[in-house]
């Protein structure tokens, strides 16, 4: 009696799960980076067709609402609450003391009143901060800011 010979079978193991896994990671670490930046406080910003300011080494960000509320940088007022010009002049102060050089970004909502955006900008020049700027959102092609 003759009998088949048994191939043994070569012990491999399949990877295919561990790719997908990886690949998941990877992609939730891309998806999570980018949403660490995004300011929480919705303003409608305005458009304009000037290109994209550089981006310097230390800024400040103030953010102006449509009702007129006053909300800074979280790693300077420590807090998301609303701030009134006064706590405002007292952290720019602050900031002026620690670097003179640093920029403050005005996000106003382009529904806010212009004496709220002039306010903002005086209790800056107030505090020693010079250098000014006010964020807009880039206008598409073909559409007038």
């Amino acid at each position: 009696m003759q009998f088949k010979k048994a191939r043994r079978v070569d012990p491999r193991m399949d990877i295919t799960p561990l790719i997908d896994v990886v690949l998941l990671l990877v992609i939730f670490f891309m998806l999570t980076t980018t949403f660490i930046g995004a300011p929480a406080i919705k303003v409608k910003l305005p458009t304009s067709s000037a290109k994209e300011i550089s981006k310097e080494r230390k800024e400040v960000n103030v953010t102006i609402t449509k009702d007129g509320k006053l909300y800074i940088d979280q790693s300077v007022s420590g807090t998301r609450d609303p701030i009134s010009l006064k706590e405002l002049e007292k952290l720019l102060n602050k900031v002026a003391r620690e670097n003179r050089e640093t920029m403050v970004i005005i996000r106003a909502d382009e529904d806010t009143t212009h004496g709220n955006v002039v306010a903002v900008m005086d209790v800056a020049k107030k505090s020693g901060l010079n250098k000014l700027a006010i964020a807009t959102k880039a206008a598409k092609r073909g559409e007038k800011p």
